[in-house]
């Protein structure tokens, strides 16, 4: 699977605003819903199954990354947003660092195949520390998404 397979380039927020982890997640929401993949009366409910996982385990992997995640019936496919933060954001994260790099996905719950095999991509793309240091760099949605294309082409030593 890849990128393209699921991530929303109209949901890449180059600089979250949000601040704090519940923040950030109903930014990346939100942008998913501007963008049109998530309907407007779903998002609180998305908001919160995303923090009610979030409550089993922080899903700040480590090394400024956080993929927080969730099964929705509201999605008939999966959906991703990306966004950075230059600051970074307290996550809770496995190794205490801040985030800077936040992966957001929504599935549907009938669907778990594609969750996996969009979370292995994620992961494995995320240690490549080249991959991170340039989405971490990037100033425009434009650069994030050349980037994502890049991945998705192969073009980062994994």
């Amino acid at each position: 699977m890849k990128f393209a397979d699921f991530m929303s380039n109209e949901a890449i927020i180059p600089q979250i605003a949000a601040d704090e982890k519940q923040g950030v997640i109903r930014e990346m929401v939100a942008a998913l819903q501007t963008a049109g993949r998530i309907g407007a009366d779903d998002a609180d409910s998305i908001i919160a199954a995303i923090m009610k996982r979030e409550e089993l385990g922080s899903t700040g992997i480590g090394r400024g990354v956080a993929v927080p995640h969730t099964k929705h019936p509201s999605v008939g496919q999966l959906v991703g947003a990306v966004g950075v933060s230059r600051d970074g954001i307290d996550f809770n994260s496995l190794d205490g660092e801040k985030v800077q790099l936040v992966f957001l996905l929504v599935s549907p719950p009938d669907r778990p195949g594609d969750h996996l095999r969009a979370l292995e991509n994620i992961s494995r793309q995320l240690r490549d520390d080249t991959f991170c240091r340039f989405l971490k760099q990037s100033k425009s949605a434009d650069d994030i998404v050349q980037l994502l294309e890049e991945a998705d082409n192969n073009q980062f030593a994994t």
